[in-house]
């Protein structure tokens, strides 16, 4: 019997990217991480001559040491979150991929995206099938990793990228999966509520799909756990500046919600593949103790998907599909 090609002799490739991560819980890491993040216009749209000097001068100094601290109380032995997660996820789809190299990189830092997308070009795989591992589209996120395939592979037709997979029925199973095993384990809390990173409502109002896509996935999640629609709430979270945001904000709904008399609560992060600072730090433990001082309970935080044999099937099967189109 035949052995099963290395996945470094494979003619596939497949490319897992996330957001990214500072390389240490450290101002200084923390500040490198940052600059690069928010240099993207993608991010920031503003013309460089005005941002540059706000963000060097005012947002990068005073908020890198704030961050650093938030990272160090959830960093792992093996590093950040983030970071350990999507290499555990990237080996998870390795296995149920063997005749493909599966690979992660990162937007922002590293391992980084350009330098991983290089490295296959030079290689010659065949076909590279890039995913973002963000399930809802948004033009500050999948676009940008867009931009950086452009970039390295131009109009080759080597490389290809799926924009998303919010109503992918395999995840959309996997994540209804993981909140009934939550219910399994701790029982229903008196409210699910579902929390996604927000972007400005400006993006929304010039077209951006991602708070449709978001609201779809929910939608999906909900039908697959056999709930009725208002037993479950959509929110967003992770607001930066004084523009306004997509709405309702995760923390404010909190506040509402605890003041209503509500004391336990199951929150779930899908937009989020694998954990990470805006989950384990902003959602389990800040919005658990904004929950807790309007007269909350028990704030039940429900942990992405991570390396869930369920996910690494679903992308695995999701990817194989478009590889397979392109035959």
């Amino acid at each position: 019997m035949s052995e099963s090609p290395s996945p470094h002799a494979a003619r596939d490739a497949v490319v897992l990217v996330n957001l990214g991560t500072p390389d240490a819980p450290t101002p200084k890491a923390v500040r490198r991480y940052l600059a690069e993040f928010l240099h993207d216009h993608r991010v920031v749209a503003l013309t460089r001559w005005l941002w540059c000097p706000i963000l060097h001068f005012v947002i990068l100094p005073f908020r890198s040491p704030r961050v650093a601290r938030l990272y160090a109380g959830v960093w792992m032995e093996d590093g950040s979150p983030l970071a350990v997660h999507t290499a555990r996820l990237t080996n998870a789809v390795q296995t149920e991929m063997p005749d493909a190299e599966v690979v992660y990189a990162m937007r922002y830092g590293n391992p980084s995206l350009r330098g991983a997308l290089t490295r296959l070009r030079d290689a010659g795989h065949v076909r590279v099938q890039v995913l973002p591992l963000y399930p809802q589209y948004s033009t500050t996120t999948t676009a940008s990793v867009g931009d950086v395939v452009e970039e390295v592979f131009g109009a080759t037709g080597i490389a290809r990228m799926r924009d998303d997979y919010h109503l992918d029925p395999d995840w959309v199973e996997a994540v209804a999966g993981s909140i009934r095993a939550h219910w399994d384990t701790h029982g229903r809390g008196e409210r699910l509520l579902f929390s996604f990173h927000g972007i400005p409502q400006r993006l929304a109002d010039a077209g951006d799909p991602y708070p449709m896509q978001c609201r779809a996935s929910v939608d999906a999640i909900v039908q697959a756990l056999g709930l009725a629609p208002d037993e479950a709430m959509l929110t967003f979270q992770s607001r930066f500046g004084r523009e306004p945001w997509l709405q309702p904000y995760t923390d404010e709904t909190l506040k509402a919600l605890g003041g209503a008399g509500i004391r336990t609560i199951d929150v779930v992060c899908p937009g989020f593949a694998v954990d990470c600072l805006e989950t384990l730090e902003e959602i389990a433990l800040q919005n658990a103790e904004i929950f807790h001082a309007h007269g909350g309970q028990d704030l039940r935080y429900i942990p992405c998907l991570n390396d869930a044999p369920a996910h690494a099937r679903a992308l695995a099967a999701l990817t194989r599909r478009d590889l397979d189109a392109r035959a």
